[in-house]
């Protein structure tokens, strides 16, 4: 996620070359005692040795730039999941993205297993046409093998010009065979925010990232549901749904729309001092309309912000499943000299009641599953990755940020006859989900009975 910006300055090939680079090694080994700067030079001798060595006697040639460029990833990729080096290219990718437009497939991935699984594909693109599916695993680009790709290098690779095709292998949970899928890129431009009106009384509406344009988008699209019911709007639904996240300020925002006060969010970083909190202001768009907020284990990031958020504030009743669990902050700096930025993790999310979402997520109110299990399938299926089973993921706390305390959120104050009507799961006979149909949503069609039963009931809600 985007927070802050910064600049720093990349290390080059300067002690296989022979330049002097002291301030630097001094500014690495500021604040240590002789000791500890004694083994900074010790290690950055090391560096400069196996650097050496490769450019020396590697069985091809290589360009310095890759050798420091692949040092310098590697050094952020062994920190944790989500830090990662960003070459000119993939920087200049990564701002036209967060503007709400990038030419590619259309698919959120992240690296598990040494390959890379899908978290979700954007709606309407061309990985969501083509039949990706959240938990995806791709094996192969063109025929050739993820792994041991880094999962920017596969990034790299889906990434192209629009009109342009590459062949997926992907491996699925169910399929015993792996399944080739081409694709043709095209330029994305998500539509970030969907919505429509439920039975003429509910609004329905969907963000699938935050983006840019995220806000702006979910003002309108309230102002056009409050036109299309003329008057007799009774609920909302809030889908945030395999939503893998995005920028900080946009959920802020978001969440700032549907509350009338009270905190949305606060991180701790490594300095106490560096800890920052967001406020909301007063303004409600719905206009205190009862709400229900969809998650499930693809709802991610600033996404679980804002469930967390309107959740801790007994604003909304959440409903799904758990969620991914990505409660780390990742400030992009760019480097000087057109060498691209670093994504650092440097802060972890904390929800208004002091919860951590790190490697924890956001539970639901009510646990709703999206496909019918038994308990002998529900024992033998496996459990969807979420940020906890990640390599070298955070927990919910560090060295400098102890164990969150147990939080009690205050009650639902909903009687027992509206709960009571939330299913678990669907019942026998109910219909293979088709995205297409709302109707055969069972976790949508149990969202919306309850935002119904509610609206039908209303009762004082607890505030925090």
């Amino acid at each position: 996620m985007k927070l802050k910006v910064g600049t720093t300055a990349a290390v080059a090939g300067a002690f296989a070359a022979g330049i002097i680079v002291g301030p630097l090694v001094a500014a690495w080994a500021q604040g240590a005692g002789d000791g500890g700067r004694a083994e900074t030079y010790r290690l950055l001798q090391l560096f400069g040795d196996v650097f050496a060595r490769v450019r020396a006697e590697y069985v091809e040639p290589v360009q310095d730039r890759d050798l420091v460029e692949n040092a310098v990833n590697g050094m952020l990729t062994g920190l944790d999941p989500h830090s990662a080096y960003l070459n000119p290219r993939n920087f200049r990718d990564m701002q036209v993205q967060t503007r709400g437009e990038f030419g590619g497939l259309g698919i959120e991935v992240t690296q598990e297993g040494g390959y890379i699984r899908v978290i979700s594909p954007i709606d309407e693109t061309p990985a969501a046409r083509a039949g990706i599916r959240p938990g995806d695993f791709i094996t192969h680009l063109n025929g050739n093998s993820t792994q041991g790709m880094t999962l920017q290098e596969a990034v790299d690779q889906m990434r192209g010009e629009r009109g342009t095709a590459i062949r997926l292998t992907v491996r699925r949970e169910g399929e015993q065979r792996p399944l080739e899928i081409s694709i043709t890129r095209d330029v994305i431009r998500p539509q970030v925010v969907r919505f429509r009106l439920e039975g003429n009384d509910i609004a329905y509406i969907r963000i699938t990232s935050f983006n840019e344009q995220t806000e702006v988008n979910l003002r309108r699209a309230m102002t056009t549901l409050r036109q299309q019911a003329g008057g007799n709007l009774r609920g909302v639904v809030l889908d945030l749904r395999n939503n893998p996240g995005g920028l900080l300020d946009q959920a802020v925002q978001v969440t700032d729309d549907l509350l009338e006060q009270g905190e949305i969010v606060s991180t701790r970083a490594r300095r106490p001092e560096d800890a920052q909190r967001w406020n909301a202001r007063a303004g409600d768009i719905t206009q205190g309309l009862p709400m229900v907020v969809l998650i499930n284990g693809g709802s991610a990031s600033a996404s679980e912000i804002v469930a967390g958020a309107l959740q801790d504030h007994r604003r909304a009743v959440v409903l799904g499943t758990r969620s991914f669990g990505k409660g780390s902050v990742q400030t992009v700096m760019p480097l000087g000299g057109n060498n691209g930025a670093i994504r650092l993790t440097t802060a972890r999310y904390y929800t208004p009641s002091g919860r951590s979402i790190q490697a924890t997520g956001i539970e639901p109110d009510f646990e709703v599953r999206a496909t019918r299990q038994d308990a002998q399938t529900a024992a033998a299926a496996p459990t969807r990755d979420r940020e906890q089973d990640l390599r070298r993921s955070l927990r919910a706390e560090g060295a400098n940020t102890p164990a969150p305390p147990t939080v009690t959120l205050p009650p639902l104050n909903l009687p027992a006859s509206i709960t009571e009507r939330v299913q678990s799961q669907p019942p026998e006979g109910w219909p293979a989900l088709d995205i297409t149909k709302p109707e055969t949503d069972f976790q949508l069609q149990q969202g919306l009975s309850l935002v119904r039963a509610m609206a039908a009931n209303p009762q004082r809600r607890a505030q925090r």
